[in-house]
């Protein structure tokens, strides 16, 4: 069932699992933002956007795609990487922090069924498969080292200049490139195949 559906088939789950969905992106942006911070760049924090007030994150467009087609984006928090001692450190920490934070809420709400729901109601396993699905997503499709994913940015933290300075220069039409990549269909294999790696590995850990 498609998270839109829900609107029309069952709009008290939908109301359920709409705020966690949402803090499904605030808090990748959240976590680079703070990561970015501990590193010794205040920018984020000067911005305001180390709150989880989704209104100072939530990008209108990326909002709508979190709901239609199961994957979305905030307002990018800004990085300034000048202020971080070691930039190839820093890019591959920052950039890890949104993909991490999402691996982490997925586990968290399995957790969370787990531990609180003896006898789970058709409501609570529907909010945790949204919002465990949508977080694996976002983890698998932000490690794609298309710029301008995080995977772009980690693979510049440990690649020689000259992949460095390709990728940047693919940066101004990578968002375009994504999108028809994503409308083609050509990299879901690629997103499921890593969806399963990170399915896989949280499944070792919560058995």
């Amino acid at each position: 069932m498609g998270i839109l559906k829900l609107l029309f088939n069952d709009p008290v789950a939908l109301a359920f699992i709409a705020v966690p969905l949402l803090y499904s992106v605030v808090i990748h942006e959240v976590a680079h933002g703070w990561v970015a911070y501990r590193l010794g760049d205040p920018t984020a924090k000067w911005s305001d956007r180390l709150t989880l007030n989704p209104l100072k994150h939530l990008d209108l467009m990326g909002t709508l795609m979190l709901f239609l087609v199961g994957f979305g984006w905030a307002k990018p928090v800004p990085v300034n990487f000048n202020n971080i001692q070691d930039k190839r450190k820093g890019l591959i920490f920052v950039s890890s922090a949104g993909i991490v934070a999402n691996i982490l809420f997925a586990f968290t709400a399995l957790l969370f069924l787990r531990l609180f729901s003896l006898s789970p109601s058709k409501t609570a396993v529907l909010l945790v498969h949204y919002v465990v699905q949508i977080n694996i997503t976002l983890a698998a499709l932000n490690l794609i080292p298309i710029p301008p994913l995080d995977g772009s940015k980690i693979l510049m933290g440990i690649a020689p200049v000259r992949t460095q300075y390709l990728l940047a220069r693919l940066e101004p039409y990578g968002f375009f490139i994504i999108i028809g990549l994503l409308y083609l269909g050509l990299l879901d294999p690629l997103i499921h195949f890593i969806g399963g790696i990170i399915g896989a590995m949280i499944g070792i850990v919560l058995p």
